[in-house]
């Protein structure tokens, strides 16, 4: 009779398994949601309605040379995205501890913001969902386990919000109207295959130099101080976006392809990357 009562045990673990996991779904979405409303509530709107080439008078050859290339003369402004990605996320500083994820993101083009919004599969049957996002000037980095146990948090500091600033400026490859003059984007020329660029939000401020390629695309972003955990504590580091695959998208030529790397002092240790499955724009009219 042993076995009835095994039985019995698997199949009561296995229940409560599995009203905990609907449970922190249904708690994980509603934190979505909230994150998503307090976003869409510091939304301003776009003064300017479409792209003007007159706008790059001044801007430094490369920049000039992006721009003509992905932008067409009147190409309405991006003033959101809906994105889906799929690629593997490497959970170990140290090695390659690659795992598959999939995951959402919202973008709002002013006032700067996004929402993340991942799933990491583990292994299987266990889940960690994550939400990466900068909202109002505020980080937001979260992980829970089934997205009901609290794995990762990190407190919301200047730090944070400025690294999550710094990854909304990086990504703007994949809404291009968002690094124009208009938008609150700085240009200075650094040689004819880079430029530095600057934006401001409340308080933070992020600066990148972009690199551009032979066609004129942006095929990499970097910083020489954007902040990582390091045994607790914030430490600046070099840290890289590189971007390829570029295809039209509603008028405009952005990359679906992606990867992120800290520059460490043993070398590049990537720890993203990942393809846009759909992307959907909002548009200025």
């Amino acid at each position: 009779m042993w076995w009835k009562v095994i039985a019995i045990v698997l199949v009561v673990l296995v229940f409560f398994l599995v009203v905990a996991i609907l449970y922190g779904s249904n708690s994980w979405q509603a934190d979505t949601r909230e994150l998503h409303t307090r976003m869409e509530t510091a939304r301003v709107p776009i003064a300017l309605t479409s792209y003007d080439p007159r706008e790059l008078e001044g801007l430094p050859a490369p920049v000039q040379r992006y721009f003509s290339t992905v932008l067409k003369e009147g190409q309405p402004l991006v003033t959101a995205v809906s994105m889906e990605h799929t690629g593997t996320f490497n959970m170990s500083e140290t090695e390659e501890q690659w795992k598959p994820f999939s995951s959402t993101q919202r973008v709002v083009i002013q006032r700067p913001g996004f929402v993340w919004d991942a799933r990491i599969r583990m292994a299987p049957g266990m889940t960690v969902h994550v939400h990466d996002a900068y909202i109002a000037g505020e980080g937001v980095l979260t992980a829970k386990l089934f997205g009901l146990l609290t794995v990762m948090k990190q407190p919301s500091t200047p730090e944070l919000a400025h690294g999550e600033l710094m990854r909304f400026f990086a990504e703007a490859a994949w809404y291009p109207t968002a690094l124009l003059p208009s938008q609150g984007v700085a240009w200075e020329a650094i040689d004819d295959g880079r430029a530095s660029a600057t934006l401001t939000d409340g308080s933070a401020t992020v600066k990148l130099v972009f690199q551009f390629d032979a066609q004129g695309l942006i095929s990499s972003v970097r910083s020489d101080g954007r902040y990582r955990a390091v045994e607790g504590v914030q430490v600046a580091a070099p840290w890289q976006g590189r971007y390829w695959g570029y295809e039209a998208q509603d008028g405009m030529v952005v990359p679906l392809y992606g990867e992120v790397a800290w520059l460490l002092a043993d070398g590049a240790k990537p720890y993203w990357r990942g393809r846009i499955q759909r992307i959907q724009y909002e548009i200025s009219n």
